[in-house]
């Protein structure tokens, strides 16, 4: 029978396959079972059935496929079963069959002689069915049972319970026969009449019920760039996904609608979406067009206030509504929509007056009710849908206080920015009056909220319109526009011009009369006078600013300032003095109840204790970080997003990689887009894991919008990977152009510039020692040329780094493996230099460590220090099974093998552990690594290191090498040799 073909790939649908082919399997083999197979319409029903069906087919099955369908009270008897008669009939091959059950002939008939005796025709279907299962294990389909009419119901009810699905008497063989059968849960209202047949159903011991589950987002973005055949942005991808509400058909309607343009509901999927709505009474329909207008969810009080009913006729509308599966009771006295889009379409079916008139209607009803941040929130919203622009501006300023006093940035700005687009619509006597409620002011505050929401551009744009609009004859107001601006320039690293506006902020407002402002002013242009590289100035200004700040008593600015001088003093914030001039900032402006400055104090604390190499402590304070972010709303906030990268290096760096790759699945759904980088440890994970996918996902932090942070990350991934793939054009192309992003634009290298230019080296020292060998003097002389540029960049950097003062332990652990690998270079390996290389790493990076082990281990060997050698190579190898590092695993086994380095073992005894044993006869059965992870309950990766020690023991160069090996020093027998 032909199978339905799909032109997309299947997603997300592993578990419901796996289900129905356990249950196609069992009845192969005889265990004739159904599945029952529910979910939403548009979820995905049919394709899982068509893959089953597909699979079915594939192993030998025959499948038929009868479909229900909608016809209404006037539905044809038994029209499934005459599709699938219809389609046996048509096939010469089941000739014979048919006419050994005439009766069944009369499906195709039309009906009315069929029904004259069912019990005959019932049994003639199941006889049918028997003997084809006799000749080939037999799948039945049975699509939209929602539609099903009674008589098809019927039959159905006799094949599971009576007929083909019970167990042939006497011990007789069992019935190779599979029933699957679809309908839409969100059809089956209260008085359905399929209901009653699945609660009978599912109590049968062969029948069991499987659920469609909608997808979860991640397959829904993945479904999404698979159906589009152009790249769509992430933020159209992310509404389709929000939208979509895992509905599979609800997202593919959508993208093929992008071309359109606009954010309606597509006019295909609104008329299918509106067919239920319209089959409600007219009372109904009012009460669902009333409760749309409300939104997603909508209490019962509110919309019996709105909708003008009395309490049974709403009451009475509400039951066929919820009958009807359109809309689902909640806590608290509430009703929401089924889906969104539902929602969306009746909305979009209203009339623009009616829609006014409702807007305006629960406008009022809310206005009654006090002021709690969702109230205003609503309010503002339907003030402004129905045209009453002075309430709604009143209402959003209402909305985004109590969003400020909550810690929710992101809502807050949300509401900040409708209240400054409807500034000019509404008359100035209509405007709220105060203080801070001028334009200037507003947009100060929207400024603020947009970069503790992590949108650092966004806050920028926000401080530049402010100062658009500010007079210079209201010196205060116009140090305060031109200071916050610095600061934002500073979180998009515009450092010239931050500089600028700060100098500009402290020039508008004297110092005498000291003033809050003025302190400010000063703290702020600290921070971007250190950026430039002008730390006398930052040095002199911090200090007269903090004198100050405790005569007026101003303490968060006082620990603002007390971080910058922990950072600019001798020693900085890696001393003990340092350190406790930071704790004594965080405890003070924690007493003030200033989140962003106590954040900023802890970073540093962190980020002292990683420079120092106390990474555990490090650790400590960027757990107490993040938590103090979290439950005050900043966790996009720059600091937060900086210690989120910093705690996934220090797991990165200590060898926790499991922990680091879960920590960024987990913080990737609450990171702003700006906050990307924040993940880039698990991409140097996933890099040394050799994770395929890894360059693509590091693409859009070179490609996107610059942030600072995030070119690091790129810089450093697609160096290491050209080097990794031997290419050290490309390796040296990607450092140089990481080092000039970084570069400030006072010309001061960044201190990464040592780690880049050692990546980039160890390709460089690649392809001289290749040249070497091969003889091309020309071409070698260029190479180490180029390597000696590279080093000589790394020295200059690590001895005078951005801030002027010599690196610290990971700065000089990099110039390490950067000088080992320019000996290697220009003149071949360098034991001595590579164990300098490796104690330099001693107390940080453990996989660079072993990097540096497996350089030394060569170097050695050259030298002839076969033991030493091999006892680096065996460390190596130890770091690189523990990491599940393979790139680096399989280059130890490889030096392993050339070196012959392998340990000697005493006669009769076996080098491999009980695990290793059982791998090792699996191995020679000619299993694959993931045959060998199935049948021992391991992972694929897991089954590949444990291939990779046999190899290694047995120092073998192949699978094949590793069996003759193991069975000519026996540690497998004769028949497992040639199994």
């Amino acid at each position: 029978m032909p199978q339905p073909s799909f032109s997309t790939p299947l997603i997300g649908r592993n578990p419901e396959l796996a289900r129905l082919s356990g249950a196609l399997e069992r009845a192969r083999a005889g265990d004739a079972r159904a599945v029952l197979v529910a979910g939403d319409a548009g979820v995905g029903k049919t394709r899982v059935l068509g893959e089953a069906a597909g699979l079915a087919a594939a192993a030998g099955t025959t499948v038929l496929t009868g479909h229900c369908v909608d016809l209404g009270d006037v539905g044809l008897p038994y029209l499934p079963f005459t599709e699938i008669v219809g389609t046996l009939a048509a096939d010469e091959r089941f000739a014979d069959v048919l006419a050994a059950h005439p009766v069944v002939g009369r499906l195709l008939g039309g009906g009315t002689d069929a029904v004259q005796d069912r019990l005959r025709l019932f049994e003639g279907v199941a006889g049918l069915l028997t003997d084809l299962a006799e000749r080939a294990p037999v799948l039945l389909v049975v699509e939209d049972l929602h539609w099903a009419d009674q008589s098809s119901r019927d039959l159905l009810r006799f094949l599971l319970s009576r007929g083909t699905l019970q167990r042939a008497a006497g011990g007789a063989p069992g019935r190779r026969l599979a029933v699957l059968a679809s309908y839409r849960a969100d059809d089956l209202h209260r008085r359905h009449p399929l209901r009653p047949l699945l609660a009978e159903l599912v109590r049968l011991p062969a029948v069991e019920r499987l659920e469609v589950r909608p997808l979860a987002d991640v397959e829904v973005t993945e479904l999404v760039r698979a159906v589009q055949d152009r790249p769509l942005p992430d933020s159209t991808v992310r509404r389709i996904v929000e939208r979509a509400e895992g509905n599979a058909f609800y997202a593919e309607e959508l993208v093929a609608a992008t071309d359109g343009g606009g954010d309606g509901v597509p006019s295909a999927l609104a008329d299918v979406l509106l067919i239920r709505f319209e089959q409600l009474s007219d009372t109904a329909q009012q009460v669902l067009r009333t409760a749309a207008v409300a939104g997603r969810r909508v209490e019962h009080d509110l919309l019996r206030g709105a909708v003008g009913l009395s309490e049974d006729e709403l009451e009475a509308a509400l039951r066929e509504a919820v009958g009807r599966q359109l809309l689902l009771p909640g806590d608290g006295d509430t009703y929401a929509f089924r889906h969104a889009l539902a929602r969306e379409a009746v909305y979009a079916d209203l009339l623009p007056g009616e829609r006014a008139r409702l807007h305006g209607t629960f406008a009022r009803l809310l206005a009654g009710r006090g002021g709690s941040r969702e109230t205003a929130a609503e309010r503002a919203h339907h003030s402004r849908e129905s045209h009453d622009l002075a309430a709604a501006l009143a209402a959003s300023l209402e909305a985004a206080e109590h969003a400020h006093q909550l810690g929710a940035p992101a809502e807050e700005l949300r509401h900040l920015e409708t209240a400054l687009d409807l500034w000019a619509s509404v008359e100035q006597s209509a405007r709220p009056s105060g203080e801070g409620t001028d334009r200037v002011t507003l947009t100060l505050r929207a400024s603020a909220a947009a970069a503790h929401a992590g949108a650092a551009h966004r806050a920028v744009a926000l401080t530049r319109s402010a100062l658009a609009g500010v007079q210079d004859s209201d010196h205060e107001l116009a140090a305060r526009v031109r200071y916050t601006l610095a600061g934002n320039l500073l979180g998009v690293d515009s450092l010239t011009a931050a500089f600028s506006y700060s100098s500009e902020a402290l020039a508008l407002i004297p110092a005498d009369p000291p003033s809050r402002t003025w302190v400010w002013a000063a703290a702020t242009h600290v921070l971007a006078a250190r950026q430039v590289g002008e730390n006398e100035t930052a040095l002199r200004v911090a200090r007269e600013a903090l004198a100050v700040a405790e005569r007026l008593r101003v303490p968060d600015a006082r620990a603002d300032l007390l971080i910058s001088l922990a950072i600019l003093e001798s020693g900085g914030r890696t001393t003990p003095e340092g350190r406790a001039r930071l704790r004594e900032a965080r405890d003070a402006a924690r007493g003030a109840g200033n989140a962003p400055v106590e954040l900023r104090a802890l970073f540093n604390l962190a980020i002292g204790c990683f420079e120092s190499g106390e990474l555990e402590e490090s650790v400590s304070w960027l757990r107490e970080g993040l938590e103090r972010a979290r439950r005050a709303g900043l966790s996009s906030s720059p600091y937060p997003l900086e210690m989120r990268y910093l705690h996934l290096l220090v797991l990165y760096t200590l060898g926790r990689w499991d922990e680091c790759a879960a920590c960024a699945a987990e913080d990737a759904p609450v990171l702003p887009a700006a906050g990307a980088f924040a993940a880039g440890p698990a991409l140097y994970v996933a890099l040394a894991r050799g994770d395929a996918d890894v360059v693509e996902r590091t693409r859009p932090l070179a490609e996107g919008p610059f942030d600072w942070m995030g070119r690091l990350v790129a810089s450093i991934v697609l160096t290491d990977e050209a080097a990794l793939r031997g290419d050290p054009e490309a390796a040296v192309a990607r450092m140089r152009t990481g080092v000039a992003d970084l570069t400030d634009d006072a010309g001061a290298l960044p201190d990464a510039t040592v780690r880049l230019a050692a990546l980039a080296l160890a390709a460089v020292a690649d392809r001289a020692a290749a040249l070497r060998a091969g003889g091309d003097a020309e071409e070698l002389r260029r190479w180490t040329d180029t390597a000696t540029e590279l080093v000589e960049l790394a020295r200059t950097t690590a001895h005078r780094g951005a801030d002027g003062s010599a690196q610290g332990p990971e700065g000089r652990a990099w110039l390490a493996r950067a000088e080992a690998e320019w000996t290697r270079a220009v003149s071949g390996p360098d034991a001595g230099a590579w164990a300098e290389a490796v104690e330099a790493f001693a107390s940080g990076d453990g996989y660079e460590r072993a990097r540096c082990r497996l350089r030394l281990a060569e170097a050695l060997l050259v030298a002839d220090d076969r033991e030493g050698a091999a006892a680096e190579a065996a460390e190596a190898r130890r770091t690189a099974v523990r990491l599940g590092a393979a790139p680096l695993l399989e280059r130890v086994d490889a030096l392993i093998r050339r070196g012959r380095l392998a340990e000697q073992r005493a006669p009769g005894s076996s080098p491999l552990t009980a695990r290793e044993q059982d791998v090792l006869r699996l191995l020679a059965a000619g299993r694959s690594n993931r045959q060998i992870g199935e049948e021992l309950f391991i992972a694929g990766k897991t089954a590949s290191v444990h291939v990779s020690n046999i190899l290694a023991k047995l120092g073998a160069a192949s699978r094949t090498e590793a069996v003759a090996i193991a069975y000519r020093e026996g540690l497998i027998g004769r028949e497992e040799a040639v199994g």
